[in-house]
C-alpha cells in the first residue's frame, strides 16, 4: 500500500508515496530503516521507481519516494526545471520528512538514487553524516565527462545546439517569459538532452502518467558544473555503486572513479547494460538483489562499522 503524502521544501508542496515495510525483517528497535528516493533527469516517481520501492517494503525496509519541485505531482515553477541544486535541496527535505514517519528509524535513512539523483546521493550523503548508507545506480557522477561522451557519440555540434537552446530559455528567464523547453529524451541528432539510440524507445517504454518529455533548455548549461564526484571522498557511510558496462549516457569511467574515491566504504558492482536496461527484465532483478543484500547488511543495527569489499 502507498501511502501518499506531502512534504515542504523551500516553502513549496511536494508529493511522495511512503511504501511501508510489510514484514519486519531488519525491524529493530528503535524502529525501521527507510530508503529515500527519487529519479534520474527529467523523470517522476510514477516511472520505473515502484518495481525498486515495493521490494524494499516487501523485504522489511519502508520506501520514500518523492517528486521534485517542479515535476509529476509536486507544486513549483517553472515547471520541468531540472536544477542539481535545487533537486539536492529537495532531497535534503526528503530525508527530514522521511526522518518524521511513524515507525522508522531516523539514524538508519538510506539514500537511493539513479543516473542523475545517482550523483545527488553522494553530494547529499556527503553533508549529512547521519545519513546510514548510499545506493547510486548507473549514476552521472561528473558532468564534464558526461559532456565529452556526448561529444564522443553525437559530435561537438550537439552540444553547440543544446547551448544554444540553454541560452534561448535563459533570455525568456531573465526577461520573466514562459520558459523554452526541449525533449528530455530523443532520437539520435534531435534536440533532446538524451538521445543516444534506443533511450526514446527506452524511457518512454516505463513513463509514468505525470511524465513529460520537456525540460527548460537551461539546464543544458550547468550539466557541466554538476560533479558529485568532487564530494566521494567525504563519504562517512557504505555506498553501492552500479555501474552499466555499456552506459551510453552516465559515463561507467567516472562511476568507476567516483568509488574509487570513496575508498573501503564503496561496494561496485557492474551489470553488461545499458543506461535504461535496470528499470525492468532480469537485469533490474540483478540490480535490486545486490541493493537488497547491500542494505540488509548495512542497516542492521546489531552490525557495527561496515567494511564492504570492493
Amino acid at each position: 500500500m502507498n501511502n501518499e503524502i506531502t512534504f515542504t521544501s523551500h516553502g513549496v508542496t511536494c508529493a511522495a508515496w511512503h511504501v511501508p515495510a510489510t514484514t519486519d525483517a531488519p525491524d529493530r528497535e528503535p524502529g525501521r530503516p527507510c530508503v529515500v528516493m527519487a529519479h534520474g533527469f527529467g523523470g517522476t516517481r510514477d516511472t520505473g521507481l515502484l518495481g525498486y520501492a515495493e521490494a524494499f517494503a516487501q523485504a522489511g525496509i519502508d520506501a520514500f519516494v518523492f517528486d521534485y519541485r517542479g515535476f509529476g505531482d509536486s507544486d513549483g515553477t517553472p515547471r520541468q526545471h531540472v536544477s542539481f541544486r535545487r533537486q539536492r535541496q529537495d532531497y535534503r527535505a526528503a530525508i527530514e520528512a522521511a526522518r518524521r514517519l511513524p515507525g522508522v528509524d531516523p539514524d538508519r535513512i538510506a539514500l537511493w538514487g539513479t543516473s542523475y539523483s545517482g550523483g545527488h546521493v553522494i553530494a547529499v550523503a556527503a553533508e549529512d553524516r547521519r545519513i546510514a548508507a548510499v545506493v547510486s545506480l548507473t549514476p552521472a557522477t561528473d558532468g564534464l565527462a558526461a559532456l565529452v561522451q556526448i561529444a564522443r557519440y553525437a559530435g561537438p555540434g550537439q552540444l553547440v545546439r543544446a547551448t544554444g537552446h540553454g541560452l534561448r530559455d535563459l533570455a525568456r528567464a531573465l526577461t520573466k517569459r514562459a520558459p523554452h523547453h526541449v525533449p528530455v529524451v530523443g532520437q539520435p541528432g534531435s534536440a533532446a538532452i538524451l538521445s543516444t539510440p534506443g533511450a526514446e524507445e527506452a524511457y518512454t517504454s516505463m513513463a509514468g502518467a505525470t511524465w513529460r518529455n520537456e525540460v527548460c533548455a537551461r539546464t543544458a548549461l550547468e550539466v557541466g558544473v554538476n560533479r558529485p564526484t568532487t564530494s566521494a571522498r567525504h563519504l562517512s557511510c557504505p555506498i553501492l555503486v552500479q555501474i552499466g558496462t555499456h552506459d551510453r549516457i552516465a559515463p561507467p569511467d567516472a562511476a568507476r572513479r567516483t568509488a574509487a574515491k570513496a575508498g573501503p566504504l564503496a561496494q561496485l558492482r557492474e551489470y553488461p547494460v545499458d543506461h535504461f536496461d535496470i528499470y525492468q527484465g532480469p537485469w533490474q532483478q540483478q540490480a535490486l538483489a545486490d541493493q537488497l543484500t547491500f542494505l540488509h547488511r548495512v542497516l542492521d543495527p546489531l552490525h557495527s562499522t561496515p567494511s564492504p569489499t570492493r
